[in-house]
Order: structure tokens, then sequence, then C-alpha cells
């Protein structure tokens, strides 16, 4: 995500909350083929790591992809899709991990 240059990359622990998966990985592009790149990247760099996609939903076009890996869902939105629907609002007891204590934990747990 970084490497495409997302905006506000945002990881939200779910564990306490729900049983569907795990974390949200949030981010935002400034454009449709920005999201689109950060969405291929994404599942290029997973699948090489044997991280495998179970289902994706909306495109760059709608302005929101939602890529779920089972233990945790993606949400990749263009910036105006992302005030709109304020998934950080909705999830306000969510806990908020920065993006290297969420790179650990996932290390931790054995996803890479």
């Amino acid at each position: 995500m970084q490497e495409k240059k997302a905006e506000e990359i945002t990881v939200l622990d779910l564990t306490k909350l729900t049983s569907f998966t795990d974390y949200f990985v949030i981010c935002s592009g400034d454009s449709e083929p920005q999201v689109k790149a950060i969405q291929n990247t994404l599942r290029e760099k997973l699948t090489e790591h044997g991280i495998s996609l179970h289902h994706v939903e909306g495109s760059a076009e709608t302005g929101w992809i939602l890529m779920d890996y089972d233990d945790f869902i993606v949400h990749i939105f263009l910036r105006q899709k992302r005030t709109f629907y304020e998934l950080e609002r909705l999830w306000a007891d969510a806990g908020r991990m920065d993006v290297p204590e969420a790179i650990t934990v996932a290390v931790r747990s054995g996803a890479f």
C-alpha cells in the first residue's frame, strides 16, 4: 500500500468486536488509477507470501474496493468515499494499530 502511496493507512483491531474478521485495513487513494494500483499491488504481494484472496467487492470506478482475506479485510477508498462512509467512526470501539505494529502482529500470528 505504501509503495503505491496509499494515504491514511489505518488498521482497526476487531478481534474483540466481531467473529467475521480480525482486522480492517483501510486506506485512501486520490484517483481511480491509484486505487486500482493499490489493489493490484497488494494482491500481488500477498499472493507472493501465500496469502489467498477469498473475495473482492467493488471497483476503482465505484470508489471503494473491499478485499476479503478472511482474517483481515482491506478497504481501499477514493478519499471522498472514505469520508462519506466513515468506517473508523462506525467501528469506533475498535482498537487502532499503526502499520509497523500491525505487521508485527501478522508476523507473530504466522500470516507472514
